[in-house]
């Protein structure tokens, strides 16, 4: 499934090689999109190429090819989590919490983080006090923290975190990323666990928090 601008920037690209034969510029996507930085350009390019969608064209400037194309129906935009809290329901016993799961959560490249409807029993003894939430983790870039592709990440919903803490991140107000949060000067930088994978740098107003991770869950 792509996110709401991966489809975007994947049927302007399509378009504009179906017009003019010609890839747009790396400014006309950004601008097309609206986006605020080129950053955000590159890495819908580089979702793209992971999932096959798009591939560059060797010794040749601004050359993308579209590999294959989704349906053309655009999914509706998800408002981000910490726009929408919900009050923890608690079963009769007490012993197991039914936790709002919101979709699939990228522990690689960013994907948004979509508000669903369904939930997740969870047992109580796993969770701290305050409020949270479920994701199922996409991807393989916090593996050597223990997180795996399939696992459920059990998120405190929260503002603010420490350096070196795992935090649900939400950037651009659209993408959302499970990764150890750092402080870099006056950046903000999201780590991996995975050496396959580089640190991301942004901008203090690009990147919001939306939870700190307390608790996994894994299902055999």
């Amino acid at each position: 499934m792509l996110t709401r601008k991966q489809h975007e920037l994947l049927l302007f690209i399509h378009d504009r090689l179906e017009a003019d034969g010609v890839s747009p510029s790396f400014e006309e996507m950004k601008a097309a999109l609206d986006l605020k930085s080129k950053s955000g350009v590159h890495r819908l390019i580089r979702a793209l190429e992971e999932r096959s969608f798009i591939r560059r064209l060797p010794n040749r400037a601004r050359a993308l090819e579209v590999v294959k194309m989704p349906e053309r129906t655009i999914p509706a935009k998800a408002a981000p989590l910490a726009e929408a809290p919900r009050p923890l329901p608690r079963a009769a016993n007490d012993s197991v919490v039914e936790l709002p799961l919101h979709g699939r959560i990228a522990a690689g490249l960013p994907i948004e983080a979509l508000e669903g409807q369904a939930t997740l029993p969870v047992p109580a003894a796993l969770l701290g006090p305050g409020e949270h939430y479920a994701l199922e983790v996409a991807g393989d870039s916090m593996i050597e923290a223990g997180i795996l592709d399939g696992d459920y990440a059990l998120i405190r919903r929260t503002e603010t975190a420490r350096d070196g803490e795992i935090v649900v991140a939400l950037i651009d107000e659209s993408e959302a990323t499970l990764k150890f949060f750092r402080r870099e000067g006056q950046m903000i930088r999201l780590d991996p666990a995975n050496r396959s994978y580089s640190a991301q740098r942004y901008e203090p107003g690009q990147v919001r928090v939306q939870g700190r991770l307390s608790g996994l869950l894994r299902r055999y």
